[in-house]
């Protein structure tokens, strides 16, 4: 066997869990359109408190869309996502207390910024690869604080930036926070639905080409170069995404929110959820959102062994995440009622 063939061997297949045809296709989407209603209908049944988390579930699901894409669905590793999501906080935070914009505005500004800023990550990264790759990107999460604690003038300093929670317009009739959990809602909608016709397109395609290998990547033609940057800009771009919600709902920016911790929390969180699934951007907010708040009441302590703990359960278990454990009861399901 060739070096190059071993070289390819390290890196493991992420099995992509795209809509597929057939009745399990067709299950998958029911059961997406099933979600929906419980989704619109949960502000309105729930208390206020219920309905914040809902929503930070549905900003980490947006962060962890971009994570999803550049980790699950093109093999590339990034430890800096944390660093992209402070961005996209303090662009939005920054237009509001400075110039006083429309906050829905603040989410394209966000957006744009971070793709900038992930593309140019995007290519000296085209040289590097597994670890080498993972520490380049961690430094962004690393050096972040600093610097927004030295340009305290734009920022706030470690105090951060304070601000006010977008009111409801008059004729809808809705609380502060069903309001912002419906345009949450949305935004996860219209991203989620953008991500799926993305990768069920020829760049899909070509994604998962470079992720199961490279070389043969290239000599099908795939310019390995311009989706590697593409890709980190996008997955940058929906983590801005979700730090411009994220300002929306806390109203309040600082600093020592945004640790090299949150990058890390972000990585695990798609991994328990499930690489390479349309399931595991949900599954995985969910896990980033409930796990610390649930276990910091034991102990300060709680959150990292919980984290650590549960990760070795679900890779034991389901070494394709939460939603390979869906997927599989689905297959489960379709073999039981084939042979019926």
């Amino acid at each position: 066997m060739s070096d190059e063939s071993l070289r390819f061997r390290r890196f493991p297949r992420f099995p992509a869990r795209l809509p597929v045809g057939g009745h399990v296709g067709r299950w998958r989407w029911a059961v997406a359109v099933l979600l929906v209603l419980p989704a619109v209908a949960a502000p309105f049944q729930l208390a206020p408190f219920r309905v914040f988390q809902l929503t930070m579930v549905l900003v980490y699901t947006v962060a962890l869309l971009g994570l999803n894409l550049l980790v699950g669905h093109a093999g590339q590793i990034s430890l800096g996502h944390g660093g992209f999501f402070a961005l996209g906080s303090y662009t939005a935070a920054i237009m509001l207390d400075r110039w006083d914009v429309p906050y829905l505005l603040t989410l394209p500004a966000a957006m744009a910024v971070t793709f900038v800023l992930g593309f140019a990550l995007g290519v000296p990264a085209l040289r590097l690869r597994g670890l080498y790759l993972a520490l380049v990107t961690m430094t962004i999460a690393i050096f972040l604080v600093p610097l927004l604690k030295r340009f305290s003038s734009l920022t706030g300093g470690s105090m951060g930036l304070t601000l006010s929670r977008p009111s409801p317009p008059a004729w809808t009739s809705l609380a502060e926070d069903q309001w912002l959990y419906l345009v949450v809602l949305a935004v996860t909608a219209a991203l989620s639905l953008a991500v799926v016709w993305l990768l069920r397109s020829r760049v899909g395609r070509a994604l998962h080409a470079v992720r199961d290998n490279e070389a043969a990547a290239e000599v099908m033609g795939v310019r390995l170069a311009r989706y590697k940057t593409l890709t980190f800009a996008w997955s940058a771009m929906l983590a801005g995404a979700a730090g411009a919600m994220n300002t929306w709902v806390i109203a309040f920016v600082s600093p020592d929110s945004f640790t090299a911790n949150l990058s890390i929390i972000l990585l695990a969180g798609i991994v328990v959820g499930g690489l390479g699934s349309l399931a595991g951007p949900l599954l995985g907010g969910v896990f980033v959102l409930y796990v610390p708040t649930l276990s910091q009441g034991v102990n300060d302590a709680a959150p990292g062994v919980v984290f650590g703990l549960l990760i070795i359960l679900v890779m034991y278990a389901a070494p394709t995440g939460l939603a390979g454990l869906a997927g599989r009861a689905g297959r489960v399901i379709e073999q039981v009622r084939r042979k019926k």
